[in-house]
């Protein structure tokens, strides 16, 4: 059951209020300096992951008064609810079932009386089906040459998420398979993916629930156009078109053949439909073992959030120190900072996840919230990015907690890259605790032969303030199922936090209203009259495409 009362209402948020303000000119320098243990005990492992939160601006009593926070808003019971299939999508009246996919229990999961579990398998074997006859050269394009080439065309999470997973999977990809991912609606991202590609040896997959997103639709229509204009026929369309789409009648008038067609469900969100059909590109390019593998490391993180105590608990620790940092040190934005290559699609991936989820101004019952919620998630791949915006965590005039992700192990190993990645990331998350002092860049200027007063003057500009708090998430080598787990990390932590706020996490309707404005200001921009009730920015703008257009 939701819980809707205002989190600022709460006794146990007054308390946590004025610990804040106990602790909050505290230094973790210090704290680190008094405890030589504060590393083993702010540390969890989990589903082959293993979390360092001990550089987090907490202490013993910061972390019991948050975890009674959780109980107070019945955190354990609303997570059952999540796995049980509870409608926790009130404003939609769905589940949000997406853990179902990756169920490998013998636990049924009841959709309106229903037992869902049998269609999740049955969809599983057809995707290894499908699969097997594409990687074994058993279904071929239209002139009998095998495939070379996938191109997905989604756009949201049936975009983020498996592009993400497969990029991070990238060692174990089949050398015979290029995947391509189209999303945007901008002809010069389908012209340069097109032309490179043969139409005769190209497999497109379109991913839509509704076969109606405006983006998806469009690009998905344009490839069949360059389909039958380079060779192909209609009759050639059901070899080369393939679908993730609830709606059967439309994706089959598109061309494509039923039995190419594999179902999307209402309970499942786009940006947790990695683990559905909507994975089928990835599972192409790695084999379905991998993407069991996936779905396996995915249940293991799952199972840890169900029942790990909460304090033991790795998505609740997270979850409650991003409600930390957002509602009592009124931080607005959360970096997230992949060391290895082949992750540097996360952050993109989170921002979906996260600020689509938790971008969110009412309660479930619609009750403006008194409170700040979901923050800005943004970032980067190391080490580049210590080269361009590290330079504001470290002495910017506002802090963003980060978390560093790295494998303790490369794919790809070479002399000593991947030890000197390592140390980046680790003298990275050191900087930002630590800091310099001062006094400390004062002597280290004499210390370098500088004038006295010519250091006095540039010590200021050396000072880094640290006490800047980071999560480290670690382990051994970027495996399929570790990345199913880390993915499954994040969503559980979102879902957690919405949960401690009492938003709704699962529901998206500020991107319905960009869709439906879109619709409106493309036919202005076709010539259709301009509606009166336009803003006087947005009529001048649609009046300034149409007079550049005559003039190419």
């Amino acid at each position: 059951m939701a819980i809707t009362a205002s989190l600022t209402q709460s006794p146990l948020w007054q308390q946590l209020q004025q610990h804040y303000q106990s602790i909050r000119h505290q230094h973790m320098r210090d704290w680190f300096a008094a405890d030589p243990q504060r590393f083993q005990r702010f540390h969890l492992q989990a589903a082959g992951l293993s979390l360092d939160y001990s550089k987090n601006r907490i202490t013993n009593d910061t972390l019991q008064l948050l975890l009674q926070l959780a109980q107070e808003r019945n955190l354990p019971a609303q997570i059952e609810g999540l796995f049980r299939g509870d409608v926790v999508n009130r404003s939609e009246q769905r589940p949000a079932l997406h853990t179902a996919l990756r169920n490998f229990s013998d636990r049924p999961v009841l959709v309106d009386g229903q037992d869902i579990m049998p269609e999740v398998r049955a969809t599983i074997r057809r995707m290894e089906e499908f699969c097997w006859k594409i990687r074994r050269n058993q279904w071929r394009g239209y002139t009998n040459k095998a495939f070379t080439d996938v191109v997905s065309i989604g756009i949201g999470g049936s975009f983020l998420g498996p592009k993400l997973a497969s990029g991070a999977l990238k060692p174990y990809w089949d050398s015979r398979l290029n995947i391509h991912y189209l999303a945007n609606i901008d002809g010069s991202h389908i012209t340069e993916i097109l032309r490179r590609l043969d139409p005769a040896t190209t497999l497109f997959i379109i991913q839509s629930k509704s076969f109606g997103t405006q983006e998806t639709l469009k690009n998905a229509l344009a490839c069949r156009h360059w389909f039958l204009d380079n060779g192909g026929t209609e009759a050639d369309l059901a070899k080369h078109f393939t679908a993730v789409s609830s709606n059967v009648q439309k994706a089959v008038e598109f061309g494509i053949a039923e039995d190419n067609i594999f179902p999307m469900w209402d309970w499942v969100g786009g940006r947790y439909s990695l683990w559905s059909a909507i994975g089928l590109p990835l599972a192409l390019a790695v084999g379905i073992d991998n993407f069991r593998e996936l779905l396996r490391g995915a249940y293991e993180m799952d199972e840890h959030f169900r029942t790990a105590p909460l304090h033991q608990n790795m998505p609740v620790i997270m979850a409650l120190l991003g409600v930390w940092y957002v509602n009592f040190f009124d931080v607005g934005s959360h970096a997230i900072l992949p060391y290895d290559h082949y992750l540097r699609s996360l952050p993109a991936h989170l921002q979906q996840l996260d600020m689509e989820s938790n971008g969110k101004s009412v309660t479930q019952d619609g009750t403006p919230v008194d409170y700040d919620t979901g923050p800005i998630i943004w970032g980067g791949v190391g080490t580049n990015g210590q080269h361009a915006f590290h330079q504001l965590l470290h002495q910017g005039t506002h802090f963003s907690p980060c978390d560093f992700i790295m494998p303790m192990q490369s794919h790809n190993p070479i002399d000593n890259f991947h030890a000197m990645l390592v140390s980046n990331c680790l003298s990275q998350s050191q900087a930002l605790l630590q800091g310099k002092s001062e006094a400390e860049a004062l002597q280290e200027l004499l210390d370098s032969g500088m004038d006295a007063e010519a250091a006095r003057q540039l010590a200021p500009q050396k000072v880094i303030p640290g006490n800047r708090p980071s999560n480290t998430l670690y382990f051994p080598r970027s495996r399929p199922a570790t990345i199913g787990a880390l993915i499954a990390l994040y969503e559980h932590k979102v879902a957690a936090q919405g949960m401690l706020w009492g938003i709704n996490s699962f529901d998206q309707w500020g991107v319905e209203l960009g869709k439906q404005l879109g619709n409106k200001v493309l036919h202005a921009l076709e010539g259709e009259p301009v509606p009166a009730n336009f803003d006087g920015s947005t009529q001048g703008l649609i009046q300034a495409y149409l007079h550049m257009q005559h003039e190419l």
